[in-house]
């Protein structure tokens, strides 16, 4: 079996062309075709960080649940801007909400999923700082989280805010790094700071860049997304 993820830095659901517009992220969103999908930047950056993209609107007019999840406030729809969502028919076992250090509030999300099929892994869901060495201290967090999730599979996801190939990544030494393409910025994509890591045993079936004049358009990132295999099942006991 194959499980497709997905990672998108919304914006706030500003696009390039400064329009606050959250019908064309659900637009993309539903392009993408995912069975689990994190976003980024789901919340206004000021204030009480209140959601920018409404759930109401998730719920109509997707086939995905925001299952119960820390937020940042009370109006939020993500914790630190971010939010995993997932495919009705499938289950989120629990969520661990990480704190990451570094000069900027960072956070991650470690969501212990089980798609429609009943195979079990860890989905982590992350947007990394600006500043390398917090990136690196962040990546020591996160490879910790995946290896504390053995004997079940894990993947990491999301704007990992990183240039170059090999630089900033020291901690993920056994896990696999992968680049669906460039992301950034949009309109004449360059960066390939959206980025997928899988722990051993997994295998990235097919991946790829969601790059169409509507994306171009939505968001200052395109998403990505990877058809995920090695997903075994594991009987689940309440």
């Amino acid at each position: 079996m194959t499980v497709r993820v997905a990672s998108y830095n919304l914006h706030k659901c500003v696009g390039t062309d400064r329009r606050h517009d959250p019908e064309r992220i659900i637009a993309v969103i539903n392009a993408l075709q995912a069975d689990v999908i994190a976003l980024q930047e789901v919340d206004k950056r000021m204030g009480a960080r209140p959601a920018a993209l409404p759930q109401k609107l998730i719920e109509a007019e997707t086939d995905f649940i925001r299952h119960e999840m820390p937020r940042t406030g009370p109006d939020s729809l993500g914790w630190h801007g971010q939010v995993v969502l997932v495919r009705r028919g499938s289950k989120v076992l629990d969520v661990e909400p990480i704190t990451l250090p570094g000069l900027e509030p960072r956070g991650a999300l470690a969501v212990n999923i089980v798609p429609d099929s009943g195979a079990r892994f860890l989905l982590v869901a992350a947007h990394l700082g600006l500043r390398r060495m917090d990136r690196r201290a962040q990546w020591s967090r996160i490879a910790r989280a995946m290896q504390e999730a053995r004997p079940d599979p894990a993947l990491a996801i999301g704007d990992f805010n990183e240039w170059r190939a090999k630089h900033g990544f020291e901690a993920l030494t056994g896990f696999h790094i992968h680049e669906p393409g460039a992301t950034y910025p949009s309109r004449a994509p360059l960066g390939k700071l959206d980025r997928i890591v899988t722990s051993p045993g997994l295998r990235v079936v097919r991946k790829g860049v969601l790059d169409t004049p509507v994306t171009r358009i939505a968001s200052d990132h395109l998403p990505i997304w990877a058809d995920i295999g090695g997903i075994r099942h594991r009987p689940q006991f309440d």
